[in-house]
């Protein structure tokens, strides 16, 4: 799955505070993600980021590597 720097993730579940979309911090073997409700960051590995995945909002003006 082509995931980038500043994309959007909505995710399956909610967080906590109720928002479901994560921005991309770091791409990598493992994501960092940061809750686009509260603020809060997570570090997961991509296999468990990537099952509970919806969907992906590509940030738009962003250059893609091809």
């Amino acid at each position: 799955m082509d995931i980038f720097v500043s994309d959007i993730l909505e995710m399956k579940k909610p967080h906590p505070c109720g928002e479901k979309r994560w921005l991309v911090l770091h791409v990598g073997q493992e994501l960092r993600l940061r809750c686009m409700g509260c603020g809060h960051e997570v570090v997961n590995s991509r296999q468990k980021v990537e099952r509970s995945i919806r969907r992906v909002l590509h940030t738009k003006g962003e250059s893609r590597p091809e």
